[in-house]
């Protein structure tokens, strides 16, 4: 498979790209400044050089021709204010949603937020960020050009992996290892079965492949 993976050097996206490149896969990373691309191509991952805050849907779109999968991992991150959240955590999952669709990938897969919610209430940066982050979930949802799964991972941490996980509609407050996380998305890119699905992800004592294909179906 080719996977486009926005928010390239993120924590974890670059352990999704080694896991991805390690496994036999062609993986690109969007990244917005040319200095990340080291670490990039050390996980095994094709850095493309991009700012998703300000480019256009064709720019985005010619990136993603002949991908087979998209993944939109992108964050504003913990130090930004409330404009970057718009911009960024709403803003560039709705472009890259619209750039996927025009470029014919049809597969998606969204790293949101535990508590993410479009109706979430409050004032605080936080707040702000569930809000932009659920706004950026519905939007998705509604696109029927896209197989999308979105993911909503509790307390990130970076423990090392277990391998094992929670990973269900609703599992309620958790911690979860970034390691964790990557090697769940890295099921969820190949398995279109769970497409449709919003899930929830915290750490548990339920095998990475086999927590997937239970959702999945299988």
């Amino acid at each position: 498979m080719r996977i486009v993976i926005a928010g390239g050097h993120g924590q974890i996206a670059l352990r999704l790209e080694q896991l991805l490149s390690a496994r036999g896969d062609e993986v690109a990373g969007i990244i917005r400044k040319a200095e990340q691309g080291d670490d990039l191509r050390a996980a095994g991952a094709e850095p493309v050089l991009l700012d998703l805050e300000s480019a256009s849907v064709d720019e985005v779109s010619a990136r993603l021709q002949g991908a087979d999968a998209a993944v939109f991992a992108a964050g504003a991150g913990p130090g930004s204010g409330t404009a970057r959240k718009d911009t960024v955590d709403k803003g560039a999952a709705v472009l890259f949603a619209d750039a996927a669709v025009r470029a014919g990938v049809r597969r998606f897969v969204v790293v949101s937020s535990m508590g993410a919610d479009p109706a979430h209430r409050g004032d605080d940066i936080f707040d702000v960020y569930l809000r932009a982050k659920g706004e950026a979930d519905a939007y998705v949802t509604r696109q029927e050009a896209l197989d999308w799964t979105i993911l909503r991972p509790g307390a990130l941490t970076n423990d090392a992996g277990t391998g094992l996980v929670r990973l269900e509609a609703h599992t309620g407050r958790g911690p979860i290892p970034r390691d964790d996380v990557a090697a769940v998305l890295a099921d969820l890119v190949e398995t279109s079965a769970t497409a449709g699905l919003t899930l929830e992800l915290v750490g548990g004592s339920t095998p990475v492949s086999v927590a997937v294909k239970s959702v999945a179906g299988n």
